[in-house]
């Protein structure tokens, strides 16, 4: 494996009009060679153009596929190369009841089956609450993953997962081959002192990337005050290394 990832939403404040090119750009010469963008309904056509021009590709997305129109997510899908579209996000509210689940899980897999159709899979990015929050005794993430379709891939926040008290080890183990993409960093922009409540793999990635059969690590850092990309260079040079090796 030598693909490297970066979610765009780590540099959110830096492509907008007139500015996404040199952003990009920016980002390529860092060594990434995927981006991961969050929002590809806008204007799928000028990102892909985009991309091609800064040699960058887009095979994964996030894009609330149970919520709006998947018709118009699954052709910019197609216009951008994406194969897989990554639900990134629920209320928390969803993992506090297992029926709430239970219908959230249906959904996606309702996607995934209609998704399957134009040859794109769909996935799950987990943050800290599905872990942190119970049902029926276990993790609520876990209750999701028994009810999701094997169809369904996992991209595992390995960060979130730990802030929400995950064994990321056992975890990773468990799931095996369900998981695909990963979301990693290193290091935390300024700031963020958020504790890790779960296990810390900050310095152990060699052993994580090892152990799972993942298509393609994809670097996210979520907030920032600051200029992000000397926190992103830091980044794509340690996990570069990593899946070069």
């Amino acid at each position: 494996m030598t693909a490297l990832g970066v979610q765009l939403y780590s540099v959110r404040d830096d492509i907008g009009p007139g500015r996404l090119d040199k952003t990009l750009r920016r980002l390529s010469a860092m060594g990434f060679t995927h981006a991961e963008p969050y929002d590809i309904v806008t204007d799928p056509r000028g990102l892909a153009a985009a991309l091609r021009r800064n040699d960058l590709r887009a095979t994964t997305a996030h894009a609330k596929i149970t919520e709006f129109d998947q018709d118009e997510i699954l052709d910019a899908a197609e216009i951008l190369g994406v194969t897989t579209v990554i639900v990134p996000w629920v209320h928390p509210a969803v993992f506090t009841v297992r029926d709430r689940i239970e219908r959230f899980a249906a959904a996606v897999n309702s996607a995934a089956e209609q998704a399957a159709k134009r040859g794109v899979r769909v996935g799950y990015h987990n943050h800290d609450f599905e872990f942190a929050q119970t049902v029926d005794g276990r993790p609520a993430y876990e209750v999701l993953v028994d009810l999701l379709d094997p169809a369904v891939v996992l991209e595992v926040d390995v960060y979130w997962a730990g802030v929400g008290g995950a064994d990321v080890f056992d975890l990773l183990e468990r799931l095996g081959d369900r998981v695909r993409f990963l979301h990693v960093v290193r290091d935390r922009e300024p700031g963020n002192d958020r504790p890790v409540r779960g296990t810390d793999v900050t310095d152990r990635m060699p052993e994580v990337l090892a152990a799972t059969a993942i298509e393609l690590p994809v670097v996210e850092v979520v907030a920032h005050n600051s200029d992000v990309f000397p926190l992103l260079l830091r980044n794509a040079a340690y996990f570069r290394e990593l899946v070069t090796t």
